[in-house]
């Protein structure tokens, strides 16, 4: 896959979460994709808006920049960093107007240009100590 894995990654994190542009979730990914690493198994795009959504709620200005790819055969490993500013409740709790800054890494797997699965690890905590949500114990 390749470059056109790469494309695809970087495509999937500027449209859908920088642009948040809900359309190209349902152009790149594939009816039965699974998502895993982001709370609950997602499965399809109708899922996984609900957690976009919340997301984009709470961090309407959120920039994703994919740092590096490395892609061997239909698998595409991306490691991103992101900011953004907490204005909405979309996480379920009050909007605290706090830029934060947190960093992750995705594997996803395509077949015929379409994600069908998806596996996520983001540094949360760090993004809730920075807003003031979580305090690590001593």
């Amino acid at each position: 896959m390749g470059h056109e894995g790469a494309a695809l990654v970087n495509r999937w994190f500027d449209e859908v979460w920088t642009q948040g542009r809900e359309a190209t979730i349902d152009e790149l990914m594939d009816k039965t994709c699974m998502v895993h690493g982001l709370g609950d198994n997602m499965r399809g795009p109708e899922a996984f808006k609900i957690f976009h959504r919340a997301y984009r709620d709470a961090f309407p200005d959120v920039k994703i920049t994919v740092e590096q790819t490395i892609c061997e055969g239909e698998m595409v490993c991306a490691r991103w960093s992101g900011v953004g500013t907490h204005r909405g409740d979309g996480l379920g709790f009050k909007a605290t107007n706090k830029p934060v800054r947190f960093s992750g890494m995705t594997i996803a797997r395509f077949q015929n240009g379409k994600l069908v699965e998806g596996w996520n690890v983001f540094d949360q905590q760090s993004m809730f100590q920075q807003l003031g949500i979580f305090t690590p114990p001593v």
